[in-house]
């Protein structure tokens, strides 16, 4: 038995879910997302309580089990709190800034780098500081690669764009072994 899936989970007050036939729905204060479901798991919703049960046991169905209810906690957290990333610019001459829904960097390169990003996220940024909300766990961490894959910390200039609090190891360059080696 899946030590995660098997634990059980409770559902506030203000959201509201529904089972139904192959999907589940979550609504809340933030919005709504639909879970779909696979065959070999079913979702049991009593009360305030969900309880995600396997309908056997092949090694499908035991790696979906707490995978399944990993996702719809998610879901639940998304629409009531939300998740948010953020990420930084380090470098001289870099830059972000938003148009609209748009975010423009400036990398260094000889065109502006925009990133329009999908429905359901936000993107704010305050002094090279680029925030990334959004209802959706996933697509929040894929949308912060996304834009963090636009120009990854340099190993040995440590500029780039980087999540916030992430250390970056800086390497000696060529001249720094010369002189420290033989």
């Amino acid at each position: 038995m899946s030590r995660i899936g098997k634990q059980p989970i409770e559902i506030p007050e203000n959201v509201t879910v529904e089972v139904d036939a192959g999907q589940i729905s979550v609504s809340g204060p933030k919005g709504h997302q639909v879970l779909e479901l696979k065959s070999q798991i079913e979702v049991e919703k009593t009360d305030n309580i969900v309880k995600i049960v396997r309908k056997n046991d092949s090694k499908l169905a035991k790696s979906l089990h707490g995978l399944t209810r990993t996702l719809i906690y998610n879901a639940i957290i998304g629409v009531t709190a939300g998740f948010e990333k953020s990420l930084e610019v380090v470098g001289t001459g870099f830059a972000a800034r938003t148009e609209g829904d748009k975010l423009v960097l400036k990398l260094g390169f000889s065109a502006l780098v925009e990133f329009l990003p999908p429905e359901g996220i936000n993107i704010t940024v305050l002094e090279n500081k680029i925030k990334i909300e959004g209802i959706n766990k996933a697509k929040v961490g894929e949308v912060t690669a996304k834009i963090r894959s636009f120009y990854p910390p340099n190993a040995y200039s440590g500029k780039g764009i980087r999540y916030v609090g992430e250390k970056v190891r800086i390497k000696p360059g060529k001249a720094a072994k010369a002189v420290g080696g033989v």
